[in-house]
């Protein structure tokens, strides 16, 4: 059987046209001659092609209808956060933080500043001071290691901080109060107490080297008596030396919460209106970006199936247009083959038609001659 494969962008497309049938139906009427013709070819097509044009129609479907549910999906999710606000006040204090704050202004912006530099002097003062009376002390693991005086003084800022993170666990705002109250008071107590210590202490500091060694005698003074804050602790240190030293540590640590806290009040005053993410809208929102990214593979999927169809049904067309054009080009060569055949004849016909007529005349003619012979001989 003789094929004729047609060749479209480079490729073949299978099965080939059969020339042997539609030379075969060429002698029929052209209307059933091309339904002839479509029928077979497109019946040849699908034996080939029917599983694949069938999966790729079910495979689209499929994706259709998976699509049309993950859309329908993306709109609840959509129509859902359009109702849900993104962004919610979080508790202060145990309320919602809606108030709006007043703005910065140069007062506060002065105490504001003054209060933590405040806060860091002291802290600094502190870590100095002991670090400094650590080392005088003459112990050993000081004098070694000076860097461990250091670290003993952090207490101080420590301290501080530990203050100030008890005031923010406190709910309440009386308490609250109340502890920055106590705070401020310890810690001027602790200044009251550190200067009264210190005066006590200040005319034998200010006395010269000459007073002092004067004042040295190898013998009991029997007269003089000794006050409480003239005597010594067990570990032999003076009790108002150890009066001044807590003093100074409790009204730094004390103070310098008590700054802290209130560069915290003024930050309150002014800091702006918090808003969080709201946590429904967060998962919404994640659950439309995944149904969003479904639906985009699902369009693609959607998009392959049908196109490959689309491919299958193109080949099918184009192999039948194909096949309808060769039957009309051999039906047309029929046409003109018959033509030239009827012309061949019509001209022999006429020829001999001639020759015929010329044989009759010229009988006709030999037997008008001959009559007036047969006369004479008479």
């Amino acid at each position: 059987m003789k094929q004729i494969a047609m060749i479209e962008n480079g490729g073949t497309i299978a099965p080939a046209v059969h020339l042997e049938f539609i030379q075969n139906q060429a002698g029929l009427p052209e209307e059933r001659g091309l339904a002839e013709i479509e029928a077979y070819h497109r019946a040849l097509f699908l034996h080939h092609h029917a599983r694949e044009l069938e999966l790729y129609q079910q495979q689209a479907r499929i994706h259709q209808d998976r699509l049309t549910h993950l859309e329908g999906e993306l709109k609840d999710a959509c129509t859902k956060l359009t109702a849900i606000e993104k962004l919610v006040p979080v508790n202060a204090n145990g309320e919602p933080d809606i108030k709006p704050t007043a703005p910065w202004n140069v007062w506060d912006r002065v105490m504001f500043v003054v209060a933590g530099l405040g806060a860091v002097c002291l802290l600094v003062f502190g870590i100095l001071n002991i670090s400094f009376n650590l080392l005088e002390s003459g112990l050993i693991t000081f004098v070694e290691n000076p860097l461990r005086t250091y670290f003993w003084a952090a207490l101080l800022p420590i301290g501080a901080l530990g203050v100030k993170v008890g005031w923010d666990s406190v709910r309440s705002q009386r308490a609250r109060d109340f502890y920055m109250a106590f705070c401020l008071v310890a810690g001027l107590a602790g200044v009251l107490v550190w200067l009264a210590a210190y005066s006590a202490v200040y005319p034998t500091l200010s006395k010269t080297t000459s007073e002092h060694l004067q004042s040295l005698s190898v013998f009991d003074q029997p007269g003089a008596s000794k006050s409480f804050l003239q005597g010594t602790t067990a570990g032999g240190a003076k009790i108002l030396d150890a009066i001044i030293v807590g003093a100074q540590a409790i009204a730094e640590i004390f103070l310098s919460a008590a700054l802290g806290i209130y560069m915290t009040v003024i930050y309150n005053r002014h800091r702006p209106v918090r808003l969080a993410g709201n946590p429904l809208f967060t998962q919404l929102n994640e659950e439309r970006k995944s149904l969003e990214q479904s639906v985009e593979k699902e369009r693609l999927a959607l998009g392959e199936a049908r196109g490959n169809q689309s491919r299958l049904e193109n080949q099918l067309n184009a192999l039948v247009a194909f096949a309808r054009s060769l039957f009309q080009k051999e039906a047309a060569l029929r046409r003109d083959h018959g033509e030239q055949q009827r012309m061949l004849l019509d001209q022999i016909s006429e020829q001999l038609r001639s020759q015929l007529k010329t044989l009759e005349n010229g009988g006709a003619s030999d037997r008008n001659g001959s009559i007036p012979l047969a006369t004479t001989r008479k």
